[in-house]
């Protein structure tokens, strides 16, 4: 879908304080299953949650029998680890702060760090007109 258009994408997420915030990137590319489904993503523009995603550009996506790095298997996730990460979207889903297992909430670094797992986040695409 994305690698046939120009897409952009926006994440949403929601702390459990009620607080939301957001990253947008002006160019977001999915590559196919062949190529791993590698990520390309640029352009961030910030909404208060700062910049988490451009760390894993160039990432292929990894799962628990897929894990080219072992980072999924750490951070009980999935996604496009770069040793490892700053973004979590798939990982356990905890509430709030929690410093009692480190890093493997549903994380975004750049703004709540790696004990905070958020309430919610979502990912959402839309193509470049």
């Amino acid at each position: 879908m994305t690698s046939k258009q120009k897409s952009e994408l926006l994440v949403d997420m929601e702390d459990f304080e009620g607080k939301k915030v957001f990253a947008r990137y002006s160019s977001f590319k999915v590559d196919a299953e062949c190529d791993g489904y590698k990520l390309t993503v640029t352009g961030f523009k910030n909404g208060g949650a700062g910049d988490a995603l451009s760390f894993h550009n160039g990432q292929k996506f990894a799962t628990f029998d897929k894990d080219h790095n072992s980072c999924a298997k750490t951070y009980l996730g999935a996604f496009w680890y770069n040793a490892c990460h700053y973004a979590n979207p798939n990982g356990v889903y905890r509430w709030g702060a929690d410093v009692t297992i480190y890093a493997v909430g549903v994380e975004w670094h750049q703004w709540k760090g790696y004990d905070y797992s958020l309430k919610t986040i979502s990912m959402k695409i839309r193509p470049v007109q």
